[in-house]
């Protein structure tokens, strides 16, 4: 799918940064390159990226699809263990996509995913080029829940009935 099929709607926005800790610049560059081909908005906030800036961000797009965050140094749990605190505010209320090397060392934990998750990532990508299918499923999602919200909302005609 691509993210200005339908002309009417508005553009598709993202928001895209590295963690705090983190410099690796060139995935971020190409995930950026990638999603603007895909025809994405995206607001590159680059490199050592704290998470406040993340929420400034969004509050400045509030109609971002989702906050994607890279990390390939291994500390990304580090890096975003003030995510529930922003979260519970209201500062992050999108979708937050985490992906890259996500804990040190050559031996991974299935514990690393279960920590991101439990701080309120929403979902950990191993493999950047899955990220445009997971943004269509998440916009088909918001659309249908759009959609619900719309048929059991009272319309001029049935208020007065």
């Amino acid at each position: 799918m691509n993210a200005t099929t339908n002309t009417d709607a508005a553009p598709r926005v993202v928001i895209l940064g590295v963690a705090a800790s983190d410099a690796h610049a060139v995935a971020n560059q190409l995930i950026a390159m990638m999603l603007r081909q895909k025809g994405f908005v995206v607001i590159n906030l680059g490199v050592c990226t704290p998470l406040e800036e993340f929420a400034e961000a969004y509050h400045a797009y509030p109609h971002a699809e989702a906050v994607l965050i890279g990390s390939l140094n291994g500390h990304a749990y580090e890096d975003l263990k003030a995510l529930p605190q922003l979260r519970s505010a209201g500062q992050l209320a999108c979708p937050i996509i985490v992906g890259g090397n996500l804990s040190v060392g050559s031996h991974k934990s299935a514990d690393t995913a279960s920590r991101l998750l439990d701080l309120g990532v929403d979902h950990i990508l191993e493999d950047a080029n899955e990220l445009g299918a997971l943004l269509d499923h998440l916009a088909g999602e918001r659309n249908t829940q759009d959609l619900g919200e719309r048929q059991t909302r009272p319309t001029l005609a049935t208020v007065g009935s």
